[in-house]
């Protein structure tokens, strides 16, 4: 196979593959106490569910990734369906970060998982075989195969495919099973059981590297074997157990392999094994998600590797590599390995496929750090667990902190995804909703904030967390425009306030003297986020300022407008699909008075608050004092330097969006339904299923009037926000991002 790859200049093709994290781990409280409730109803129906599952217990979660095109990328999105499961789980219940849970309770504790009829009478099968506590330790599964572009290249004239990845996948599946002990030296991390585990089978009494991968573990009778020596061999034997009774059905067979592709193993014959799944790995607890990213990379090194060595005894390989994986099992986690000769050879044989691979830097640094744990057994995964558990002085106790502090890391920054933390923060919360109730998610391009959605066949495309299929082309158009928008609302009826319109500085010295004095708001025609928009609600006397704020605006575009200022509190709506969801009152950039602090220190202390940031990876707006924020404090008599007496608010903007530095307060509840209605009729007007609607109200208590005297119009927005409103400064949070959702899929079975 070497000899072949480099002939046929396969390199780049060989290392290419798909990966897939499969992750079991035991829900318990806060005391380390298994937990004794259901599958949480947060995460939906298991039925569909492609993230969140149950293994053999209502306990034993078991958290799924999609196929990705790397192991980064799969353990990435391990990682936000980790998050979001955290986030959902009871608040006083934790996932376990150890295979081996530190307690077990009677065996009649212990639910079998309810799902499908056939699923929970298998379970139940398994518990009278088998007993509970062995189906209670928890481990990695690792999905792995090649690309078919490989294996298309790797075809003869006049070969079938099939016959090729079978050819491929059977080495591969043998190479590991005879080399699997390396892995178990590396990565085993179960030394200990509770004394309970015990009472169903064989007894240790001193630590060993990994309960898990030895006699010991989750296997099958010492009778039941199988031969890898061909795909058809396998089969055969495997059909005569499940005749015979040996095994209840195929996946009865607990192999540290399994060949994916097919319905029953017969069907691969013909079809082809698409992929193996690896199921040797104990979870590693020093992991938030059970597995690091670069453990995951040297697993796929590894298996790279079996590959290109050549097999030596291939007809020997199962049980050769099951007696050394046995004995690597049942050492010390401080001993070093059992055969240091052949851990030598390997990783010889390692340094010289990565240098004829042209692996990168990366890489070849891993594989040396591997190739030192042979020397240091106190530096693999169980002896890191070792020294860990001797300086916390009991399992329980170390991975009890270990679960909180992974728990707290997910639920003390709701507001985001660390898998997704480039995106933005309403994209973010609608990812982690689609995830949360099962829908297959597939991010199409990260920095343009698009995504596809899939249930039962039904496709949706998703942009900027909000802006889908339901609203027309021409509609942010409209709103994008504010001179256009202006007019759109007015042929419907609703007031809007007078502007004029200029394109250059030179225009400031004719439109100046019809607004001087004069209430009024300064705005690029298309803008958002309140960018470039200054406002003068006491009117100027100074050229040199409306000239100023001219300024500011034509940076963001090439027309500007001045409006009359409409006196009132300033309200965000956002309407969903003909409804107003969410209120928002949002309070102008500002800081409160200490009596002894400078407008500068004022504005760093505030902006200490862990909500405050970028407002793409925060709820809220660091507050900066830039041109716009020294002009708004000239206004009152301010400077930077100035200290402001104690208890007096002095306002940086006059504009309230979040976006430039703004407080959000929660109004949902108080505002006069007939303000909801209008806010609808505007989007109505706009032809928009999802629109930010700006007004002015005096009083919101009070019903908007016919005359539309009550409430003035700012404008409406394309695309508004919605982290401000799921998680505001102040008030009830609303769950847009989910309300999105619920347009997309009046169909899915919402219960929550």
């Amino acid at each position: 196979m070497r000899d072949t790859i480099l002939k046929k200049h396969l390199k780049g093709l060989f290392t290419q593959a798909t990966f897939g994290i499969e992750k079991e781990g035991q829900r318990v409280t806060e005391s380390g106490e298994m937990s004794r409730s259901k599958h949480p109803d947060a995460f939906g129906s298991r039925l569909f569910h492609p993230y969140i599952q149950t293994d053999f217990a209502e306990s034993q979660l078991e958290l799924i990734s999609p196929i990705k095109d790397s192991s980064m990328e799969a353990i990435r999105f391990l990682g936000a369906i980790h998050e979001v499961t955290l986030r959902h789980l009871p608040e006083n219940e934790l996932i376990w970060p150890m295979s081996m849970p530190a307690s077990l309770p009677d065996p009649d504790a212990i639910l079998e998982a309810q799902m499908a009829e056939e699923d929970t009478r298998y379970r139940e099968y398994l518990t009278t075989k088998y007993g509970k506590y062995k189906q209670m330790v928890s481990g990695i599964h690792y999905n792995f195969g090649f690309s078919k572009a490989f294996f298309s290249e790797l075809k003869e004239e006049g070969q079938c495919l099939a016959d090729i990845q079978n050819q491929v996948y059977m080495k591969l599946a043998r190479q590991f099973l005879r080399y699997q002990w390396l892995l178990v030296y590396l990565f085993g991390a179960s030394p200990l059981a509770p004394e309970a585990y015990f009472q169903e089978g064989k007894r240790l009494t001193r630590p060993v590297r990994s309960i898990r991968s030895s006699q010991y573990g989750y296997v099958n009778d010492d009778h039941v074997n199988v031969s890898f020596a061909s795909l058809s061999d396998y089969v055969k034997d495997l059909r005569q157990l499940v005749n015979q009774g040996e095994l209840i059905a195929e996946k009865e067979l607990y192999t540290s392999v399994r060949f994916r592709g097919g319905k029953a193993a017969s069907d691969l014959i013909d079809k082809g094994i698409h992929y193996l799944e690896f199921r040797l790995f104990d979870l590693n607890p020093f992991a938030p998600y059970g597995i690091s990213q670069e453990d995951a990379r040297f697993i796929h090194l590894f298996l790279l590797l079996m590959i290109w060595l050549d097999e030596k005894e291939p007809h020997k390989s199962h049980d050769i590599g099951q007696k050394k994986s046995e004995i690597e099992a049942l050492n010390h986690p401080l001993t070093p390995p059992h055969d240091l000769k052949e851990a030598q050879e390997l990783f010889e044989e390692f340094s010289e496929m990565a240098e004829s691979l042209g692996l990168p830097p990366d890489d070849r640094k891993l594989i040396a750090e591997k190739a030192y744990q042979l020397k240091d057994p106190s530096q693999t995964l169980g002896g890191r667990l070792w020294k860990a558990y001797e300086e916390a002085g009991s399992m329980e106790k170390l991975g009890l902190q270990l679960a909180k502090s992974y728990k707290a890391a997910a639920v003390d920054r709701p507001f985001g995804l660390k898998a997704f933390d480039k995106m933005e923060l309403s994209t973010q919360a609608f990812l982690a909703d689609a995830i949360q109730q099962g829908f297959h998610l597939e991010v199409l391009d990260e920095n343009d904030q698009f995504v596809k959605l899939t249930y039962q066949g039904h496709v949706e495309y998703v942009k900027n967390g909000n802006m889908t299929s339901h609203d027309s082309y021409i509609s942010p158009l409209i709103m994008e425009n504010k001179v256009v928008a202006k007019k759109v609302l007015a042929s419907s009826g609703f007031k809007v306030p007078a502007s004029l319109q200029l394109r250059q500085v030179s225009e400031v010295e004719t439109i100046f003297p019809l607004v001087k004095g004069k209430a009024i708001v300064i705005k690029p025609k298309s803008t958002n986020y309140g960018l470039g928009i200054s406002i003068f609600p006491k009117g100027t006397e100074q050229l040199e300022d409306f000239t100023q704020a001219i300024q500011l605006a034509l940076k963001e575009d090439s027309e500007v407008m001045v409006e009359d200022f409409i006196e009132g509190t300033e309200y965000r709506f956002f309407v969903l699909d003909g409804e107003t969801k969410a209120v928002l009152l949002r309070v102008p950039a500002n800081v409160r008075g200490d009596g002894k602090s400078t407008v500068k220190q004022l504005v760093a202390m505030k902006n200490v608050s862990p909500l405050r940031g970028d407002a793409k990876a925060t709820p809220l707006k660091t507050i900066e004092l830039g041109e716009l924020e020294v002009l708004q404090l000239k206004e009152q008599g301010y400077t930077i330097d100035s200290i402001i007496p104690k208890g007096e608010t002095v306002y940086l903007r006059a504009n309230s969006n979040v976006s430039t530095g703004g407080d959000s307060i929660d109004m949902t509840d108080q505002v006069h339904p007939s303000y909801k209605a209008v806010a609808a009729e505007i989007a109505r007007a706009m032809y928009a299923k999802v629109c930010g609607v700006d007004l002015i109200i005096p009083d919101l208590t009070q019903p908007a009037d016919c005359s539309q005297e009550s409430y003035g119009i700012i404008e409406a927005n394309f695309n508004p926000m919605m982290m401000m409103h799921i998680f505001p400064a102040v008030g009830k949070s609303r769950r847009l991002s989910r309300d999105i959702l619920k347009m997309l899929y009046p169909e899915y079975p919402w219960t929550h």
